[in-house]
């Protein structure tokens, strides 16, 4: 099979796309550009060198493997193509593109892996299931039947369900009706469509308007083996996955030695007969209503979970779903008890191996939040443990009802020229006057003709003092911010006239030329896959007051955009920001494609993961043109190092005496326990204050670093009580009015290390029978260390007691996030308020460290408590004299960010807190920290540093990836270099 694109845009164009595809098929690509874009007059002006140059490029890159040309092109066009690509090689399909992923899409690409957390199925735009969606189909308001579908996604559903089975209407219309408005509306055709129906031409007509990849729901054998391939045949031929019931021509599966044998049946015809994708077919073994007062039935919710294992271990690829609302058909009425049921089985079957289910998105309870009561109610009707359950839940529903003194400002200053009081204005950051001052020298047309005149003469002018005072470290990033913000009132307030002075002289000349009145244009974006931009603003805020325009295009932005936007508004610089590691990879793609379409400007990369060598040896290489790490533009040498071998690091690793060694402390509980509307006043007692300075760049000196030390440095100290201040006064606005949510999780798990990697258990278990639920891959130092040191290499498992030792051992984990920071900050960026919106940013970031530190203590003292006495005050948790550590994926002790994706999956963090990750795992909101909890005395914090190929290799192996996403991820610490 081939797949490709044709016509509408010319090769330029069309590159990303046919590079995105490739990507993501084992299919031949196909490629017939048109000759350019159409001009005015609907012609092509591309000639056929310049065509068969581009296309060149595609067969040079490996990008296609048949080729030829579309609108525009002539047979001159296609000589040339053919003689351009006669002596490349076709690109090679890959035997393989994700594999063992179901891949689904509406307009956006949905993968569910061995990683994906439980995917929601949203349930009410549903006939039978939402009174009030019926209503509106009923009635033909399909378009106010969209908000229902609309609110499913923006409460966290990633599919959704359509079911348009009622006998008052005429289905297969109503089903291509909703699905067709449902595909002119983006923020809902994003997520994939779940087509719904008993009825199989109902299920046609939504297949045939369905965008994307969707799923079936659903088949079965209830018509026998004929019928069952026939709709999957069509199923398959539509592209779609599948949902099969276990339901046979006997009848539906109820207990769990049938479901499994329907389902196994099922499977090897779809596979053996029609080559269906295993990873397309999803099993429904019927989630079926308990608490009947039928002893029959009493076992359902057992079956199914016994059903749902069995087929996730022996039927290789296949996703298991159901719909949650028949298990609790029972106590219709009673929405507190059916959703806490929905909770607790879910909570269960997610870690059997559910992998989603039609459920209402946002009305679930978190496992942990459900009264303790109902909880254990809810536990013994589903295991069937207590005969009299449902008498005890029905009883529950009836009887349960739900320092520096003020400084005076004088106007001593307005007595000055128009001149002096602007530059004055510019240097203090005084608001005020700006607009009458600024109006006043406009009405002077003979010192001002113009208004640019303005900026060039008295504004810049006083810009330029500030930016003199800033680079001699006279002046700090609050007053340039500050500064900035009156530049903009004023130049805000001159931009009418200048455009209407550019109307009326293009009126009189007939020039369509504009008169630019900036110094030069820069590009700044946070590249894709990353969602911090803390540092990207400032630095948009710095060239702004130096009379840039800055073209912003903000977080997660995709190359291509970057750089269309670059050409579009004629940029002189472009600028790259990233904070976590994945993001290094994204700039080094972003260089090889401005050198690939050269695209000469300066390059500008910052980011707190970026530096100086990084820049120099991966990025700079690949680019032509200046590269300029933004803190240090020179180029740093790389020092050859030498390492042993990863079996020589493991014998010299730290070896604990675990005979000997106190017992680690067994838990007050296993599991997870989550936290909402956390308590902002207690966290801001923890907030370190010193890398919210670092934000501003105000670094005092010795011997005033650090926090409250920097208030006496004579060069930063009265700046820095100023922002503090400011600080301080915000952060009560924020408790006060409750602006931000604080949201977390911590979960605690008996665990065994075994070499490198630390294997995690569901309870207290039998040391060498149990499974482990998951496990943490670890890195080991490499880097030799100097021959008089007798220092271990260190890696995190070396914290926990081996397997072998018999000795029972804990680890912890948690994620904690500030959620509002992102949207009030934008709210004070919309009213040009940049000092504020990094303010809240920088507070927001505070916040999220304190909630961190101050759950680490919890758990210390008090959830884990193996440190019960403990006394240590604020001062004691910053030099971290507290026993065990709590390292970070993606940090120095284990740089691979991949880890958080086992981090998600165990504690089901995304669903009890909101917390996301991004594609590059970054965590969103921005504002969060999330990590491990070690408890030994003797763990400490270590950077693993450079590794070698072999520990690499193993590596992969152990987590079963590739090398090249291993080292993908582990870019920054490779002691090699991955492409020779």
């Amino acid at each position: 099979m081939c797949i490709g694109l044709n016509c509408a845009l010319g090769a330029v164009e069309m590159r990303p796309f046919i590079e995105a595809i490739g990507k993501c098929t084992t299919s031949y690509v196909i490629c017939y550009p048109n000759a350019g874009l159409p001009n005015t007059f609907g012609g092509y002006d591309e000639t056929p060198e310049v065509t068969a140059k581009h296309i060149r490029d595609f067969a040079v890159d490996g990008l296609v493997n048949i080729v030829g040309g579309c609108c525009g092109t002539t047979p001159a066009h296609i000589r040339e193509i053919a003689e351009a690509v006669k002596h490349c090689k076709p690109r090679v399909p890959p035997s393989s593109v994700f594999e063992g992923h179901m891949q689904l899409s509406g307009l956006e690409p949905f993968r569910m892996g061995p990683y994906t957390n439980f995917v929601n199925i949203g349930e009410r735009c549903n006939v039978a299931g939402s009174r009030r969606f019926a209503k509106l189909i009923m009635a033909g308001s399909y378009e106010d039947a969209l908000t229902v579908a609309k609110a499913q996604v923006e409460m966290g559903a990633q599919i959704l369900d359509i079911n348009m089975d009622d006998g008052m209407l005429d289905g297969p219309r109503a089903m291509a009706r909703f699905c067709n408005y449902i595909a002119s509306e983006p923020d809902i055709a994003k997520v994939p469509l779940c087509i719904d129906s008993s009825n199989f031409d109902v299920i046609e007509a939504g297949l045939k308007c369905c965008q994307g990849k969707c799923i079936v729901n659903s088949i079965s054998l209830k018509e026998g083996e004929e019928d069952f391939l026939a709709k999957a045949r069509k199923i398959k031929q539509y592209g779609a996955a599948v949902v099969v019931m276990a339901f046979d021509e006997v009848g539906q599966a109820t207990d769990s030695k049938t479901k499994v044998s329907i389902c196994t049946r099922a499977y090897n015809l779809l596979v053996d007969k029609l080559k269906f994708n295993p990873n397309d077919i999803i099993f429904d073994p019927n989630i079926l209503t308990i608490g009947t007062g039928m002893e029959e039935h009493d076992k359902y919710a057992i079956h199914f979970l016994e059903a749902t294992k069995t087929i996730k271990d022996t039927l290789k690829g296949a996703k298991v779903s159901g719909g949650l609302s028949n298990l609790s058909f029972s106590f219709r009425g009673m929405d507190a008890i059916r959703e806490a049921m929905h909770s607790v089985f879910l909570y269960h079957a997610i870690k059997i191996g559910m992998d989603m289910g039609i459920v209402n998105a946002g009305n679930l309870p978190v496992y942990d939040d459900i009264e303790k009561e109902l909880l254990q109610l809810c536990e013994d009707i589903i295991w069937n443990k207590d005969p009299e359950a449902t008498e005890k839940l029905l009883k529950y529903a009836q009887t349960t009802a739900k320092g520096g003194k003020k400084v005076i400002q004088t106007d001593e200053w307005r007595n000055g020229s128009v001149e002096e009081r602007l530059e004055y204005a510019l240097v203090k950051g005084i608001e005020k006057y700006v607009v009458e001052d600024t109006e006043e020298a406009r009405a002077n047309k003979e010192r001002y003709p113009r208004p640019l005149h303005i900026i060039e003469g008295p504004l810049m002018n006083g810009m330029k003092v500030v930016g003199e005072l800033f680079g001699a470290g006279k002046m700090f990033l609050p007053q340039v911010i500050k500064s900035a913000r009156v530049m903009k009132k004023s130049v805000g307030y001159l931009i009418p006239f200048m455009e209407k002075e550019r109307e009326e002289i293009k009126a009189a000349t007939g020039s369509t030329a504009e008169d630019n009145p900036y110094q030069g244009t820069i590009v700044i974006a946070t590249v894709k896959g990353d969602v911090h931009d803390i540092g990207k603003n400032i630095v948009g805020v710095v060239l702004g007051c130096n009379n840039f325009r800055v073209i912003d295009l903000g977080v997660m932005t995709p190359c291509d955009k970057i750089l269309r936007a670059a050409i579009e508004n004629k940029a002189d610089i472009i600028g790259l920001s990233g904070l976590i590691t994945p993001s290094l990879d994204e700039m080094i793609f972003v260089a090889k494609e401005m050198e690939r379409l050269a695209i000469k400007l300066p390059l500008l990369i910052g980011g707190a993961t970026t530096s100086r060598t990084h820049t120099a040896v991966k990025i700079a290489p690949r680019y032509s043109a200046p590269v300029i790490h933004c803190l240090d533009a020179s180029k740093s040498v790389v020092v050859e190092r030498r390492y042993l071998s990863l079996q020589q690091a493991r014998d010299k690793g730290f070896h604990i005496d675990w005979l000997t060694h106190p017992r680690p402390v067994k838990p007050k509980f296993f599991g997870t326990r989550v936290f909402k509307n956390y308590d902002l006043e207690k966290l801001s007692q923890y907030i370190d204050w010193k890398p919210f300075f670092d934000v501003w760049q105000l670094r005092g000196k010795y011997p005033n670093r650090g926090f409250p030390k920097i208030f006496n440095d004579k060069t930063v100290g009265e700046e820095a009580r100023k922002v503090y201040e400011d600080a301080q006064k915000l952060l009560q606005v924020l408790i006060r009015q409750r602006k931000f949510d604080a949201r977390g999780i911590l979960g605690i798990w008996p665990a065994q290390s075994v070499q490198d990697d630390i294997l995690l258990y569901s309870e207290e278990h039998d040391l060498h029978s149990s499974e482990p639920i998951a496990t943490f891959y670890g890195l080991r130092q490499q880097a030799e260390k100097d021959s008089a040191s007798t220092d271990p290499y260190y890696c995190l498992s070396d914290f926990i007691a081996p397997l072998e030792s018999g000795v029972r051992d804990y680890l912890g984990m948690f994620a904690v996030a500030i959620f509002g920071v992102e949207e009030l900050s934008k709210a004070y960026e919309n009213k040009g308020d940049d000092y504020n919106s990094i303010m809240v940013k920088a507070l927001g970031d505070r916040l999220a460290e304190a909630f961190a530190e101050e759950l680490h203590e919890r758990a210390r003292k008090d959830l884990w408590g193996y440190c019960g006495d403990e006394t240590l005050d604020v001062a004691d948790l910053r030099k971290i004299r507290y026993e065990g550590i709590r390292p970070a994926p993606g940090y120095p002790s284990q740089p691979d960010h991949t880890e958080k994706i086992t981090m998600w999956k165990l504690g089901n963090i995304e669903e009890a807190t909101g917390i996301k990750l991004t594609e590059s795992l970054a965590m969103s909101p921005a504002a969060a920290v999330s990590g491990l909890m070690f408890s030994s005395p003797l763990s400490k914090y270590f950077a693993v540093g450079k590794i070698s190929r072999d520990q690499v290799e193993d590596y992969s192996r152990r987590k079963h990836m590739t090398v090249e996403e291993v080292q993908k991820w582990l870019g920054p610490i490779l002691g090699y270099d991955s492409e020779e």
